[in-house]
């Protein structure tokens, strides 16, 4: 491309420097030595791998973006990328490194350095058939060749925020899932507590119609219906992790929905920088703008995570009343129907995840630190708040099995006294076998993840929309 004068115009990160270096110019002779030099200098993250599935998902959505045809790239990388994923070659990228801005510049440049021809002993690592090979091995053994490097290559490998993106999207699919189990696990502790039903009642959830509150209220009707373990005292009222169950629960669902909404726009969003568009003479226009700032991602992730330290902590409550003497009525002490220290410990360790929740809840989007000798002087941090999602889900998810497991035990001593279960409760009711607590808690956890315990108890009451749908 030309300028006014007819010489070759600016464009950044194709013939002038990079970040505080972007008004150097660069001779065209040495672009692509510029591009390599950008994927090895910023090859500089640290610490624990990212999981194989955060990897994948990250090269696919940086494939979707750049096919948008505004990078100004290599055509070949897209299908590079592709086929790496369709053989199972995947880069080996640390977790941490990036600030989200601009993009994720560190974990994509681990990325490239498998996807891009150099030397072997800098093309970065990968796996490949259950081995950890170098990347330029991996690549050769599955029969994919790199691709030569161009002027803006690097740059469109490395400016966006797909990483980012794919944690969030992760756990954002997870907590779909772990929201309809939590709901399970409230219902099976309302029968085990004999809970007063009038909570639920939909006139009155309509006099405050929180969609997430409707959805909640409508759930846990649906799973408790035909059981004669609530309402069976003359109780007026519970404590408020039964009785307002579906303000908070529903809450967060609007939480997780919310968060939806930018990582949607996300997935299929071009992050570069500069983009390339063209004009109505049918010219091409290179604007340098900020579409890699990961606010917008960072934002949902905090909301995200805000939402499942609520959800683990007032099932956390509930756990808590079922397995306190003073607070759970009839029930065996500690759920040990022939006594001893029964669930004891699982309350403590619900604490302690409850603890870390809430640790982690604070907004890692309002921690800016200047990067780039303060050219990239407010960044998003949005890779952190998306990690630290990730790990809610974890921890979070722990804390519903512990729910799951006492409220199981509560509603079987119900059982065991004549009591009937609702449709949904009854398919839903924890059969763990032997093990520690430990073990059970892992099993249980395990069974939320993959979606098995929800399928239980769909088949039995028909599938009810999480906060993801419609």
């Amino acid at each position: 491309m030309l300028g006014p004068d007819g010489q070759p115009a600016a464009v950044y990160g194709v013939n002038t420097g990079f970040g505080s270096l972007a008004r150097v110019r660069i001779p065209e002779a040495r672009a692509g030595e510029l591009s390599m030099n950008l994927i090895r200098s910023h090859a500089a993250g640290v610490g624990e791998p990212l999981d194989t599935e955060v990897v994948r998902a990250a090269m696919l959505l940086r494939a979707n973006a750049l096919a948008c045809g505004r990078s100004g790239c290599e055509p070949r990388i897209v299908a590079t990328l592709l086929a790496m994923l369709a053989r199972g070659v995947t880069p080996e990228v640390p977790s941490r490194g990036s600030c989200g801005s601009s993009g994720d510049l560190a974990p994509l440049s681990h990325l490239g350095l498998v996807v891009f021809e150099g030397p072997e002993d800098a093309s970065g690592w990968a796996w490949f058939g259950g081995e950890r090979l170098r990347g330029a091995e991996a690549m050769w053994r599955a029969g994919i060749h790199r691709v030569p490097i161009g002027p803006k290559d690097a740059l469109a490998m490395t400016n966006g925020a797909q990483v980012t993106t794919a944690l969030a999207a992760l756990a954002l699919f997870d907590a779909d899932r772990l929201v309809r189990s939590a709901e399970v696990a409230a219902a099976l502790t309302f029968e085990a507590l004999q809970g007063v039903t009038h909570a639920l009642d939909p006139r009155v959830i309509a006099l405050r119609p929180h969609r997430g509150a409707v959805e909640v209220a409508s759930a846990l009707r649906r799973l408790l219906a035909g059981s004669t373990c609530v309402d069976a005292t003359d109780g007026v009222q519970d404590a408020y992790s039964l009785r307002c169950a579906p303000q908070v629960m529903g809450a967060v669902r609007d939480a997780v929905r919310a968060s939806a909404t930018p990582i949607d726009v996300e997935l299929n969003a071009v992050t570069d920088n500069p983009v390339f568009l063209t004009n109505d003479a049918g010219g091409i226009d290179v604007r340098s703008a900020g579409l890699f700032h990961g606010e917008p991602v960072g934002f949902a992730a905090d909301h995200l995570r805000l939402g499942l330290a609520e959800l683990a902590a007032i099932a956390e409550r509930r756990v808590a009343r079922l397995t306190t003497a003073l607070l759970h009525g009839d029930l065996p002490a500690l759920l040990s129907p022939k006594g001893g220290l029964g669930l004891l410990m699982v309350q403590p360790t619900a604490a302690a995840l409850v603890n870390a929740l809430r640790q982690s809840a604070w907004p890692a989007s309002a921690d800016s630190s200047p990067t780039c000798e303060d050219q990239e002087d407010h960044v998003a941090m949005s890779t952190t708040a998306a990690l630290k999602a990730r790990e809610a889900i974890a921890h979070a998810r722990h804390v519903v099995a512990i729910e799951w497991l006492t409220a199981s035990a509560g509603a079987r001593f119900r059982l065991a006294h004549g009591g009937t279960l609702g449709a949904g409760t009854a398919a839903g009711l924890a059969d763990v076998g032997g093990g520690t607590l430990s073990q059970q808690i892992g099993a249980l956890s395990d069974r939320i993840a993959d979606g098995s315990w929800l399928g239980r108890v769909d088949g039995a009451v028909g599938r009810w929309d999480g906060p993801l749908d419609a």
